[in-house]
């Protein structure tokens, strides 16, 4: 009989299940038998939605099928059905004894795909620590390494762009928030770091014109004015450049009334 691994496509469980009710149909010894009809079952309660179900199945088979091709198979199905059923952590963990122990299985690839997208389902808001933004983009970038030509690149790279924002975001913000307590010269470090690590992002309008504004706060007229002036183009493209240009002339009548 065929291997189960070379049968199993994860884009297509209804034909899988077909194909090995009929390879069952040979000869095999009792227990074998029962740890197939383990296999399909899981399979088939996966296809139903079944998560649970699919789970305690597919750990059975795990255990029971250790070293053996229908054991490294429902080694993926298990974080399937974690990843299903919304338990992104847990898929990962599962995915990742795939990946580390079974390198020449036809499922390593689709199972680091989904590591970076649990990875990235949990990263939460812009405001919120980032370590699973992080590892979401680090683990998508060793995919881009590992797999260039993979027909998950356009949504690989669509997601980098989109983390990478976040981050980006996030940075920002601590600069507004330097603006509000008045430490410019924290402000300008922070806008200058997303200047230097986001400059690919939308952020990076946002940073120009808040650098214009720490500059010009700080006092340091003559750079604020290079700046803008520098940037005119996308700022005035993005609706910012009036209020970064606004900044710089308060400052200058607030320099002109104390030099009176």
């Amino acid at each position: 009989m065929p291997f189960i691994s070379d049968m199993i496509s994860p884009s297509n469980l209804l034909a899988v299940l077909s194909l090995l009710i009929l390879s069952c149909a040979g000869s095999k010894t009792d227990g074998e038998v029962t740890l197939q009809d383990t296999f399909m079952s899981g399979l088939e309660n996966l296809e139903n939605e079944k998560y649970l179900q699919a789970q305690s199945d597919f750990k059975h088979v795990v255990i029971r099928g250790t070293g053996s091709d229908l054991g490294d198979d429902a080694q993926y199905y298990l974080g399937e059905a974690y990843y299903r059923n919304e338990e992104y952590l847990l898929a990962v963990a599962e995915y990742e004894k795939l990946t580390r122990r079974m390198g020449f299985s036809p499922f390593v690839e689709d199972a680091r795909f989904k590591i970076c997208e649990a990875y990235r389902i949990e990263s939460p808001k812009y405001y919120h620590d980032q370590e699973y933004t992080e590892k979401a983009l680090e683990r998508y970038q060793e995919f881009l390494d590992d797999f260039p030509n993979s027909t998950f690149i356009d949504e690989v790279v669509v997601s980098i762009e989109i983390l990478r924002e976040k981050l980006g975001k996030k940075v920002y913000e601590t600069g507004i928030l330097y603006m509000k307590m008045e430490e410019f010269e924290s402000a300008k470090m922070t806008f200058q770091r997303v200047i230097d690590l986001y400059y690919d992002t939308g952020i990076i309008y946002q940073a120009h014109q808040g650098m214009v504004q720490a500059l010009a706060k700080n006092r340091e007229i003559d750079e604020a004015l290079a700046l803008l002036n520098d940037h005119e183009m996308d700022l005035m493209g993005e609706g910012l450049y009036g209020d970064a240009q606004e900044t710089i002339q308060n400052v200058q009548k607030i320099i002109a009334k104390e030099q009176q």
